[in-house]
């Protein structure tokens, strides 16, 4: 049985569409980060990292997000989340996944967590007014030209979906309107009309 620590209001939710997707058997913990269960003894033991998404195994503890749905596809081949086989196509969602982890999430996380980079309040002040811009020029760039369309790599869906499905959420919580990315915009819809989104969603709102 798979074991993901997640929170809400994180990619983790992007960890546990992919589980859903795959068919995989496993169980949520949701950490609350209003009272830095993160920080705590029992967690950092799971993850001294301090964050979220982590995923316990049977062979130990896996984190960051595209390692957790790298192995969510890998053990789940049937649920053909990723272009395995195709050694140019599966370098071509690994760049992509690098880019949605490397840049586009820091990017949207500079306005919330300014704190983690700088301390002086005008510099924060600064990174609070800045990132949506630089946030939205990145998901401008894959509205544009990155996402091929239906899905993020083209006609199959793979683990890159879920990643960009909330990251694109995010668009509205950053002070930008979504019917400008409206390629992002009709990903995110189809999306939320899929069994394992909604089943997510439905889970994360019971709590």
């Amino acid at each position: 049985m798979l074991k993901l620590h997640t929170a809400p209001g994180t990619i983790g939710l992007a960890c546990e569409i992919a589980l859903a997707e795959a068919g995989a058997a496993y169980e949520v913990h949701r950490l609350r980060f209003a009272q830095n269960e993160q920080r705590q003894a029992a967690y950092l033991a799971i993850n001294p990292k301090s964050r979220v998404p982590a995923l316990e195994t049977d062979r130990g503890v896996i984190t960051e997000a595209p390692a957790i749905m790298g192995y969510i596809a890998r053990t789940h081949p049937a649920a053909r989340l990723t272009p395995e086989g195709d050694a140019f196509a599966m370098a071509e969602a690994e760049s992509l996944m690098s880019y949605l982890c490397s840049w586009v999430h820091p990017a949207a996380a500079h306005r919330h967590r300014g704190a983690r980079w700088a301390d002086d309040p005008a510099a924060i002040a600064e990174l609070r007014r800045k990132a949506p811009e630089v946030f939205g020029a990145a998901m401008r760039l894959i509205d544009e030209r990155l996402f091929r369309g239906p899905w993020a790599l083209g006609e199959a869906y793979s683990v890159c979906d879920p990643y960009l499905y909330v990251l694109t959420s995010w668009l509205p919580r950053d002070t930008l309107d979504m019917a400008d990315f409206p390629r992002l915009a009709d990903h995110h819809v189809r999306m939320g009309e899929r069994p394992a989104t909604r089943a997510v969603l439905a889970a994360v709102e019971a709590g």
